[in-house]
């Protein structure tokens, strides 16, 4: 009973800050003036542009979750076989930039593409934000510890002497790492990387919004737009549909994250 009691402040707390907005969000995106009609939400979701932005949206996600698990995986694999002490140290200048504010780090990398690199390589009036480039780079270096953190913690608690005795059955460093060390972080390792890392991409709100410069934005964009830029209720009716498509996608996306973990809930099988 004791323990039922302590979980009361967490049910409640679910109720208002996730279960309730859900709520306003299906009211709005069905409600238009008082009126309930599905009107602008089937023409929401017959807007061929919206699609196509959300298609942008998931592939700057895939891109930017391949990228950080490329770079993640070999700097998590040189930090677990490290000393302790020095890998902890490294770790920690990974992850010191995560003390700053999100929207602060962003800004940051705008001022540093728009005034400090083009001054530096002479681009008189020139910016190097507005394009997907800059929008995925920034996209990578904020979303890159949080690929390297499971992947760490993951490849860090390996029993050694796996490793060791498939050195003593003739396996040299290439087919240990595939056969042994790959296998046995893809979970949680991995797979919790490309989770921590795709869903918060796929979301991006702060980076399009900075660094594209109004030239390059993703779905979460839309939906601001979609609130800002039209006039009366029907305003809220299409940013609300667009959300729910949006909380759709997550939704899927942590599914399917899910199904690998669970398929693969005792680790890795060496060949």
């Amino acid at each position: 009973m004791k323990r039922k009691f302590f979980a009361y402040p967490y049910i409640v707390w679910m109720i208002l800050f996730i279960v309730a907005p859900m709520l306003f969000i299906l009211y709005y995106a069905v409600n238009v003036g008082g009126e309930w009609t599905i009107t602008k939400a089937w023409a929401t979701l017959s807007d061929a542009g919206k699609w196509h932005i959300l298609w942008t949206s998931v592939v700057m996600a895939f891109k930017t979750t391949l990228i950080c698990l490329l770079l993640g995986y070999p700097i998590a694999y040189i930090l677990s076989n490290m000393n302790k002490t020095v890998a902890g140290f490294l770790s920690v200048l990974f992850f010191v930039p995560m003390w700053m504010n999100f929207v602060l780090r962003t800004y940051a990398w705008q001022a540093i593409l728009e005034y400090f690199l083009p001054n530096l390589l002479g681009m008189k009036d020139g910016t190097l934000t507005g394009t997907e480039a800059a929008v995925l780079m920034v996209l990578v270096y904020n979303f890159l510890p949080f690929m390297i953190m499971p992947l760490y913690n993951t490849l860090a608690k390996l029993d050694k002497s796996l490793l060791e005795a498939a050195r003593d059955l003739g396996a040299n460093s290439f087919l240990t790492f595939v056969r042994v060390v790959l296998p046995l972080s893809s979970v949680p390792g991995i797979v919790s990387g490309i989770t921590m890392v795709f869903i918060p991409a796929i979301t991006a709100f702060t980076v399009p919004a900075l660094i594209g410069n109004g030239k390059y934005y993703l779905y979460g964009n839309e939906i601001e737009l979609a609130f800002k830029t039209l006039s009366g209720q029907g305003d809220y009716a299409i940013g609300s549909t667009l959300s729910i498509i949006l909380l759709i996608c997550v939704v899927v996306s942590t599914v399917i994250m899910n199904y690998f973990d669970k398929d693969q809930k005792q680790g890795g099988q060496m060949w």
